[in-house]
């Protein structure tokens, strides 16, 4: 997405007029029902890190939030020797998880158990030693929870921040089963090494739609900006067939249908898009380089916010070739301010598994 954080992360405070004096609030009290959230008990340690915490906040729940947010804060010091289970930050990773845990990142195949994992993270860790990230957009439903977080990391000198969805299904002591996690890669290549860095899939793609374009203001811009904005897809059980449907069917209309009014964010983006034709031209420039296979995963719905995850694979065109078979998966959120938020990576979508390892190296050189 853009260079800083839009939207609930982009609003650290709220001033309201009471009785002629300015009066400052924080965040969460400033959203919808956020009096009634503040109020609640539980979890108070995570309710005071996170912008927003909605939902059914078991004590599992609450558990694996605050052991998320520890690592999340927590320095890493001398970075660890690759396999190093033993380093601190690296235990405190691994303590989120169980035993026989298996972890999804982005573009790759999941990896199976803490060995397998904590080397993953001591490789993490030895390329950007200053990874740290806050919660933003938070939400528990019973077993299952979407940790929306903004990470920074410095690389080659540049600060890097980018928006990630942790999506998590837990078992006991709250310790996570089963972990999937979102975000966009290439946004770590863009500053760090712009010499070798792909194309952006969604460049040139603004309200007024795609660069080049001749629609124009008849393409829905600015007219629809008098539309209310809906409650979002809420992902009722008869909904979720027919979205899933149209994410695999490329089917632009469907998805718009459902989100008339709302602001669409996603990767590549400068800035949230509001008009059908800016929306229409990002969603049919992804269609256009891949075609998905997705099943539905899992969904968090609370008082205001909910997201919905997809997840199988995508075959991308490159030219007259096909690459078949990608790891792929895209979360959803919708937001009580009409936000329709998208969170996957276009790395894969704009460069070969060669191009990516190629870059890393790069970027660890």
């Amino acid at each position: 997405m853009g260079t800083g954080r839009r939207g609930l992360a982009g609003v650290a405070v709220a001033t309201a007029i009471v009785a002629g004096a300015a009066v400052t609030v924080t965040t969460a009290e400033a959203l919808p029902g956020g009096a009634a959230t503040m109020a609640r008990g539980d979890c108070p340690a995570a309710r005071e890190k996170v912008e927003r915490l909605e939902g059914h906040i078991t004590p599992n729940a609450c558990a694996f939030m605050e052991r998320q947010i520890t690592f999340g804060e927590m320095a890493t010091g001398t970075p660890p020797a690759p396999g190093d289970l033993a380093h601190p930050r690296v235990q405190a990773y691994l303590d989120i998880f169980d035993p026989e845990a298996t972890l999804w990142e982005a573009g790759s195949a999941a990896q199976r158990g803490r060995t397998t994992i904590g080397t993953s993270i001591t490789n993490s860790l030895r390329l950007a030693p200053g990874l740290t990230y806050r919660g933003t957009d938070v939400v528990a439903d019973g077993s299952t929870v979407m940790f929306g977080q903004w990470n920074e990391v410095t690389l080659k000198g540049h600060t890097v921040a980018y928006p990630q969805i942790a999506r998590n299904v837990l078992g006991d002591e709250g310790r996570t089963l089963q972990a999937r996690r979102y975000y966009d890669r290439a946004v770590l290549f863009q500053d760090t090494v712009p010499e070798s860095a792909p194309a952006p899939l969604f460049a040139g793609i603004t309200d007024a739609g795609a660069a080049g374009a001749t629609e124009g203001a008849e393409a829905g811009f600015p007219a629809e900006a008098g539309f209310p904005a809906e409650a979002g897809f809420r992902a009722r059980a008869e909904e979720v067939p027919e979205r899933l449907a149209a994410w695999n069917a490329g089917d632009a209309d469907a998805l718009l249908a459902r989100t008339r009014g709302s602001r669409l964010d996603g990767p590549g983006l400068a800035a949230p898009l509001a008009s059908e034709a800016g929306k229409r031209a990002y969603l049919e420039r992804l269609f256009a380089t891949a075609d998905l296979d997705l099943k539905a995963g899992q969904v968090a719905v609370g008082e205001t916010t909910t997201y919905v995850e997809w997840h199988g694979t995508v075959s991308v065109r490159d030219g007259e070739s096909t690459r078949t078979g990608i790891p792929f998966g895209i979360v959803e959120r919708f937001g009580p301010g009409g936000e329709w938020e998208l969170c996957f990576d276009t790395l894969p979508l704009v460069a070969t598994q060669a191009e990516i390892g190629a870059l890393f190296q790069k970027l660890g050189s």
